[in-house]
């Protein structure tokens, strides 16, 4: 028996248990089609554009037909090696692997490519080996979760994170992306400039701070977003003022995990930014009027039915975060995640002896899941003490190399957003004075923009130097000029200069 011969058994064997044994209990037969498969086979050695799309949408495991199996991966091998695919080569390449024999010889060969007159039907071939190939491997997956939950050894959370990567492996390990025509590329983002252009250039949700969102364009589908400040420096405030304006302002629903504070005491937060009644009332220091009271209650209205959804659960594991966020989107459409703060936030139990080691996973799966959803996700990161000791030569600037108890936040993060303090530092005599530096931003540039924190409200607004630049910059830059269709010139009108594209 030769190695490949050897390699192969195994191969099957493994694959063939799970279903073998599920068939057995259920009565039923695996999900396949042979004649589908046999055609898929013959049309490569007979079309060469079969060889294309077939090796760029399948693989070896979408054949259950074990002797077509091998002849797929002959055929792969010829393919890789730039040697035409026929069925000279592939009866010569079975007889070098030494499993001619074993597939049933050159007489199976000349059967399979006789059998198929056309290769007219590829494509919708290919589909149904795919949707073959996913129910199977469901199969597996699915039995595979009934033995471990069965198992009393097996830790829930481990049995949660392999349940959920186990199906999502099943169905999108099977799905290849193809190639677009740049024609089709362009169409897409012209219409996508459009929308910017009609959306007043934001293309995500927005922050409510208009400096922020000139730079970032809005949060952006997918992407992680840190945003990392020493302790009582306004973390929660910010991520909570970003959070009210897009679910009250904006109408967008928000999900809003709070590892730290209970809901109620967002809950108060929220009702003294939204109603700018002075904390000292709301805490009960000072008396509330009869004006007060009507106040509060205008003010609350829109935030009472603003689609904001806070979960507050604390000591989180990045596995019931996942499950819960997913859950969120499906059954609330929510659009933008946040997450305060990441550092609370706990990763399976073989890692938990490492710190480091947890935040990283932390922040590997935050944005996966960001990715997965194709949703922002907004995390606050505590930073380290090293900000203390460089007071006099940066006057306490965060840097990228401040994020706590690991680099990967760093790598992972998409844009990086630090609260500086100076007053809290002894670096200014306005206690209120902040700044928002973006130290890191992968689709456009850095910058600093002015803050001012209201204690009272709990609340960040843009200094009026900020918005003033800001001014300025608009004033600058001038509207692009109107599509001419007469003269050919000008800006680009998507629907009439790329409609052919």
């Amino acid at each position: 028996m030769t190695k490949e011969t050897s390699k192969y058994n195994s191969r099957k064997a493994r694959g063939a248990d799970t279903l073998t044994a599920v068939a057995g209990e259920t009565g039923h037969r695996p999900p396949q089609a042979p004649e589908v498969e046999a055609a898929v086979i013959g049309a490569m050695m007979i079309d060469d554009e079969s060889v294309f799309k077939a090796v760029e949408a399948l693989k070896e495991k979408c054949f259950y037909n074990p002797k077509l199996r091998l002849i797929f991966s002959a055929i792969v091998g010829l393919f890789r090696e730039r040697t035409a695919v026929d069925l000279v080569t592939v009866t010569e390449r079975l007889r070098l692997d030494g499993t001619l024999a074993t597939v049933g010889g050159p007489a199976l060969l000349a059967e399979l490519t006789d059998r198929v007159s056309s290769a007219a039907n590829i494509d919708f071939y290919i589909k149904i080996l795919q949707q073959k190939t996913i129910q199977r491997d469901l199969i597996e997956a699915g039995y595979g979760i009934l033995r471990n939950a069965f198992d009393e050894t097996c830790e829930v959370e481990r049995l949660i994170e392999e349940t959920q990567s186990s199906v999502f492996q099943a169905v999108q390990g099977n799905i290849t992306a193809g190639y677009v025509e740049i024609g089709d590329a362009v169409n897409r983002s012209l219409q996508r400039i459009q929308a910017q252009q009609e959306a007043h250039g934001l293309t995500g949700v927005p922050s409510g701070f208009p400096s922020l969102d000139e730079i970032t364009m809005g949060w952006q589908p997918g992407n992680l977003i840190i945003i990392g400040a020493r302790p009582s420096h306004g973390k929660t405030a910010l991520g909570l003022n970003m959070a009210r304006f897009a679910a009250v302002e904006r109408g967008i629903p928000v999900a809003f995990f709070s590892l730290e504070m209970t809901d109620m005491e967002l809950a108060d937060r929220l009702i003294a930014t939204e109603s700018g009644i002075p904390s000292e009332k709301l805490r009960g220091r000072k008396q509330m009027e009869q004006k007060d009271w009507q106040h509060l209650e205008q003010s609350i209205r829109r935030l009472a039915v603003a689609p904001l959804y806070i979960d507050e659960t604390s000591a989180l594991s990045i596995t019931e975060f996942s499950s819960k966020a997913k859950r969120m989107v499906i059954e609330k459409d929510v659009k933008i995640i946040f997450v305060d703060y990441l550092g609370l936030m706990t990763a399976p139990a073989t890692n938990a002896s490492y710190r480091e080691q947890v935040i990283s996973e932390v922040s590997r799966q935050l944005k996966a899941t960001a990715k997965e959803l194709n949703i922002p996700v907004v995390a606050m990161a505590q930073l380290n003490r090293n900000i203390v000791g460089r007071l006099n030569s940066s006057m306490g600037r965060p840097q990228l190399s401040d994020l706590r108890d690991s680099g990967s936040i760093e790598q992972d993060a998409d844009i990086v957003i630090f609260i500086n303090r100076p007053g809290l530092m002894g670096k200014s005599e306005d206690p209120d004075d902040a700044e928002l530096l973006i130290a890191k931003n992968r689709a456009g540039r850095l910058g600093e923009i002015d803050m001012r924190f209201i204690g009272d409200q709990v609340l960040f607004v843009e200094d009026t130097r900020s918005l003033a630049d800001l001014a300025r910059n608009m004033e600058k830059t001038p509207a692009p000029p109107a599509f001419d269709p007469f003269a050919g010139f000008g800006g680009v009108n998507p629907e009439d200069f790329y409609k052919n594209a």
